[in-house]
């Protein structure tokens, strides 16, 4: 039997609250355990209750950073999931340095944010696709960009469909169904494209995949 995922939500704006937590009730695979307002009430929420994922707002009373620095903190096993209508790249880059699962834009549609939480209890990274692009331009890149590309002629083309579909914003499971493979594959084909590329995880990858490929070459 599966267990579920337990979630907390916090947020200061109570009306968004009820509706995170009623988009998140269309999955019977996920348990909204508790909700919280501000930085203080995460922290206390977290380490009371233990949950898999912690939906956090960025701009409430105390900080949603400071909510995410605490919580890796104390309670490493939790994912953290921004939840924010922040687009600046200065949040963005300070909840990934805080160490969050993803970032996620409101207005992301339910099916969509239930995906993203069951993603980050599986250990996987998300960040709103529109935001990648973007982001990357501001981040440190870690190789000059030849050095990139050729890093990404080395790739198979097994490694460059997965690689071309991630920079879509796919999830593991959609990059299989789309291959017409098992996902433990496509998790092979990640673990040896991170290697190849010198990124640590998902996100990395993604924002690379995103900046270098040119959007007319990938798959649909």
């Amino acid at each position: 039997m599966t267990t579920k995922t337990s979630v907390i939500v916090i947020d200061d704006h109570a009306i968004f609250r009820m509706g995170v937590v009623q988009a998140l009730a269309m999955s019977s695979d996920i348990t909204v355990v508790g909700e919280g307002s501000s930085a203080d009430e995460a922290l206390m929420l977290a380490e009371k209750l233990q949950p898999d994922v912690a939906l956090i707002d960025i701009s409430m009373p105390g900080g949603g950073i400071a909510a995410a620095t605490q919580i890796a903190e104390r309670c490493p096993g939790i994912k953290v999931l921004m939840l924010t209508v922040s687009e600046e790249d200065d949040d963005i880059l300070r909840a990934l340095d805080a160490g969050v699962a993803g970032y996620i834009l409101k207005g992301v549609p339910a099916p969509e944010l239930i995906a993203i939480v069951s993603m980050a209890k599986g250990g996987k990274s998300y960040i709103a696709p529109n935001l990648g692009l973007r982001l990357f331009n501001v981040m440190r890149e870690k190789s000059e960009p030849n050095a990139i590309s050729e890093r990404l002629s080395g790739l198979t083309p097994k490694q460059r469909s997965t690689f071309e579909l991630l920079a879509s914003g796919y999830s593991n499971r959609q990059i299989a169904d789309n291959l017409g493979v098992q996902i433990k594959t496509i998790k092979f084909h990640m673990s040896c494209i991170f290697s190849k590329i010198g990124v640590n995880n998902r996100v990395e990858a993604a924002l690379l995949a995103q900046k270098y490929l040119d959007p007319k070459n990938r798959q649909a």
